[in-house]
């Protein structure tokens, strides 16, 4: 009796026999005992010697067939990344294979907030797992941040040479950011200018718009 990986089972073996009296036929027959999943189960296997009168020697060998070994992924497994907030990767689609049965692949993501809306870390999980329940798992770390500040869409001129009589009102400027929403931007407006009433001089107007997206960029 032996007991043997699901991948290694050893051809049956042929038996002779022989008979004080004459001559004698060996018959072979196999029989399967199922266990706990396809590749967990024993082998029964019984030579019977028979001479010319039908006297009989019988000989059984049980083989306990075990599965073992875990499924191993083929593709190269994703390593640990940080990306930007609008560059999260979507899982890569990894197979796996088993010794002895097919294997399956599921992934699964658990998000872990940050200090912000757009700082966070995603955990990627690939589990492999074959017809007796064996895994292999593979995690990918992703950290994800935003660290591009908000943009003006609207068109505008940064340097104005006016008349003191033609000083345009402040435009309505427009922003976008990567990651947040429109109604994730913060949008300060300040206006100052350099203007004194007893110098007949240039002054300047500064309009400053201070542009914030939910990660404080």
């Amino acid at each position: 009796d032996i007991t043997v990986e699901c991948s290694e089972i050893p051809e049956a073996e042929v038996l002779t026999a022989t008979d004080n009296c004459g001559t004698a036929e060996v018959t072979f027959a196999e029989e399967r005992i199922d266990g706990s999943c396809s590749s967990n189960y024993t082998l029964v296997r019984t030579w019977t010697a028979t001479d010319a009168s039908g006297l009989t020697t019988i000989h059984t060998q049980n083989i306990i067939v075990q599965d073992t070994t875990r499924p191993e992924f083929v593709e190269t497994l994703p390593g640990d990344i940080t990306v930007e907030c609008d560059a999260v990767p979507n899982a890569e689609t990894l197979t796996a294979t088993d010794n002895c049965s097919d294997a399956t692949v599921s992934v699964s993501d658990v998000i872990a907030n940050g200090n912000c809306a757009n700082n966070y870390t995603i955990t990627r999980t690939w589990i492999a797992t074959d017809e007796c329940g064996l895994i292999t798992s593979h995690v990918q770390t992703i950290t994800v941040q935003d660290t591009t500040a908000p943009a003006p869409t609207t068109t505008f001129e940064e340097t104005l040479d006016v008349s003191c009589a033609d000083v345009p009102d402040a435009p309505a400027l427009e922003f976008a950011d990567n990651c947040s929403s429109t109604a994730g931007i913060t949008v300060d407006f300040e206006e100052t200018n350099t203007f004194d009433e007893n110098a007949f001089v240039d002054y300047q107007i500064i309009r400053t718009w201070t542009v914030t997206d939910e990660c404080a960029n």
